[in-house]
């Protein structure tokens, strides 16, 4: 038998099981609190997830960002950024200005409204959170964070 037919077997060991049985916990936990978090924006502030995402990005950089930078953060489309943007642009709470001039990019940033805006519902978001992740002890939930730094993204930036 050679290396490459043992690679094409079928794997079912008792780790390979575990690991998918992780890999289903942690999807089906996540769209459980992702649901809860879209319904409660939803009904509080009459906001949805994507826009939330993307305010917290700009809040997070209060110089701003340029727009594909704002798509790689969070991992869409320039063009879905730019739906969002438009609309939080009309609502007044993001500015759109030339980078340096250049008509071809621009720099997103929240208003002073579009920040106290933002505020209020990081808040509630906090609080929901701390809600939803309850039957975990501080000590616990620090324990899994740190553990699933495997998976850090752009937005963590270093490990933190």
């Amino acid at each position: 038998m050679t290396a490459s037919h043992d690679m094409l077997k079928p794997h079912n060991s008792s780790a390979d099981k575990s690991r998918v049985r992780l890999w289903l916990r942690l999807l089906r936990a996540t769209r459980a609190i992702e649901g809860e978090l879209r319904e409660r924006l939803r009904t509080t502030y009459n906001v949805t997830l994507p826009r939330f995402d993307v305010m917290a990005a700009l809040y997070r950089e209060p110089e701003g960002m340029l727009m594909s930078q704002l798509s790689k953060y969070l991992m869409v489309s320039n063009g879905n950024v730019t739906g969002l943007i438009d609309r939080l642009t009309s609502d007044g709470l993001v500015q759109r200005t030339l980078r340096d001039g250049d008509r071809r990019t621009s720099v997103v940033l929240l208003t002073k409204a579009g920040r106290e805006n933002f505020e209020q519902m990081a808040d509630s978001h906090r609080e929901w959170v701390n809600e939803l992740l309850s039957h975990f002890s501080p000590d616990e939930a620090e324990t899994l964070a740190e553990t699933l730094k495997v998976f850090a993204s752009d937005w963590e930036g270093e490990a933190r």
